[in-house]
């Protein structure tokens, strides 16, 4: 049986696939200016989990998500979607194959709630491990930090009236740079 030999892409190919990308990008508008996703809206976040049951328990119980969907195979939940309490977002949470990684390195999901003092307080009080109690970050905003679960990273905040203030977006700019 032979073994398969496998094509490498040249560096200059490679670059050539990256400038190719950035022209269709420059193409559509780039961010924000082409009309093809006017029409485009969020739906849901989808997580994976190694025990949906655990995961619903998780954002249901602890963080107040209303359940309006449980998916079953076998009498075990494989496929759910919670509504947040404050507004329309929801997430999915969907059952990983066996011996996959639930990992997200580079995503973190944020729920914003004024009470959030309170809130984590409450969390405290049911046992729940929070990593970053709730302090005022360099940009202005208060956040707290936890994981899901699943270990997925959380962000717990209250951006109130210093949301989009130019002199605090300015102030975390110069703290970055520091």
């Amino acid at each position: 049986m032979k073994k398969a030999k496998s094509k490498k892409i040249a560096p200059k190919k490679a670059a050539s696939t990256r400038s190719k990308s950035k022209r269709l990008a420059a193409k559509v508008g780039g961010a924000g200016e082409s009309d093809l996703g006017a029409k485009l809206s969020f739906n849901h976040a989808m997580i994976y989990s190694t025990d949906v049951g655990k995961a619903i328990g998780f954002y249901r119980d602890l963080m107040g998500f209303k359940l309006i969907e449980d998916f079953r195979h076998e009498n075990r939940s494989v496929y759910a979607r919670l509504r947040a309490p404050g507004g329309d977002g929801t997430i999915a949470i969907h059952q990983a194959a066996p011996g996959a990684s639930v990992a997200s390195d580079g995503v973190r999901l944020y729920f914003e709630i004024r009470e959030l003092d309170d809130f984590c307080r409450k969390l405290q009080q049911k046992n729940f491990y929070i990593t970053q109690m709730p302090r005022m970050m360099p940009w202005g905003w208060r956040h707290a930090y936890l994981n899901d679960a699943d270990g997925h990273e959380i962000s717990l905040y209250w951006a109130g009236e210093n949301r989009m203030k130019k002199t605090v977006m300015q102030a975390a700019a110069r703290a970055a740079k520091a």
